[in-house]
């Protein structure tokens, strides 16, 4: 049987399938037309962020048995289209969680100490020690909407700092660190608000306008989970009003981001979709999602 991996995984992960017995063709990057016309010789396909596992893929792939993301979102398969025809999507929940988690936490310190500010003034031989003093993040306020794996891990962090974590989660009635709260509840006391949900139909555009206008003055506002759950043109007019503090971006509705409002402002702070890009999440993730591609093709789950 045959695999093609469209987005580089890490070598363990490759190794894993070859002593299986399973033919694997690496073909990163590969436009998107290209991979209609290839699609049908092979029965699954490994992707991570970058490629887009459409509906005209999913049609093509006459002998496609399994789709395989190394990593968390599956905003990039059109999971519809690989149900009616009976594919198995496959993913890594837990591979990244930590560095996703430790990149948000990140964000909080290089926000809290003005890290970006003061490296830029120093590189141009300024001393602004004065203009440039901080806030701790002990005994600040945390806010964190979504209690999935990403934000559990992040909870626990901030917990430990210190900090109180206010968890905002429908879908659960208690959490293992903090405190649950709506989101009506969180959004006025929350010193820091971080996203960690995933993209669909309910949450895209959830943080808008309104939801901006009921936060604290001031926030630092953390998004490091999925470009479209922020509209980034009520984000952008949070930013330049200051009402929000600081805005730490690490994704966006379209990326990668070119030309973008946001980083004309002074306390717009980012990152080009770095949450999962540490060694060892792509480590973990190179070899889980090869783990389960192997098993669902030869049928040992």
């Amino acid at each position: 049987m045959k695999i093609i991996v469209t987005d580089p995984i890490a070598r363990q992960g490759i190794e894993i399938l070859k002593a299986s017995g399973l033919e694997v063709e690496e073909k990163p990057g590969i436009p998107p037309d290209e991979l209609v016309k290839i699609i049908p010789d092979y029965d699954a396909i490994i992707v991570r962020s970058a490629t887009k596992v459409t509906k005209p893929v999913i049609g093509a792939g006459n002998k496609l048995k399994v789709i395989g993301r190394a990593g968390v979102g599956l905003d990039n398969i059109d999971l519809k289209a690989a149900k009616d025809k009976g594919i198995k999507v496959l993913n890594t929940p837990a591979a990244t969680s930590i560095s996703v988690a430790e990149l948000a936490l990140g964000f909080m310190f290089a926000a809290a100490r003005h890290i970006a500010d003061a490296t830029a003034s120093m590189r141009q031989g300024k001393w602004e020690k004065k203009k440039l003093k901080g806030t701790e993040l002990f005994g600040k306020t945390l806010g964190i909407i979504g209690s999935g794996r990403i934000g559990t891990e992040l909870a626990k962090r901030a917990d430990a700092m210190g900090m109180n974590v206010l968890i905002v989660d429908p879908y659960i009635k208690k959490c293992a660190v903090g405190e649950i709260r709506t989101l009506e509840q969180m959004l006025p006391k929350a010193d820091y608000i971080s996203i960690h949900v995933p993209l669909g139909d309910e949450t895209y555009h959830m943080v808008n306008k309104a939801i901006f206008n009921k936060m604290k003055d001031g926030v630092i506002f953390v998004n490091a989970s999925r470009g479209g759950i922020v509209d980034e043109d009520a984000l952008y007019e949070a930013c330049k009003s200051g009402k929000i503090g600081v805005a730490a971006i690490d994704v966006y509705e379209k990326e990668p981001l070119k030309d973008s409002p946001l980083y004309t402002l002074p306390n717009v702070i980012g990152t080009p979709h770095l949450g999962a890009q540490t060694k060892e999440g792509q480590i973990r993730a190179g070899i889980g999602v090869a783990e389960k591609v192997r098993d669902a093709l030869l049928e040992k789950n």
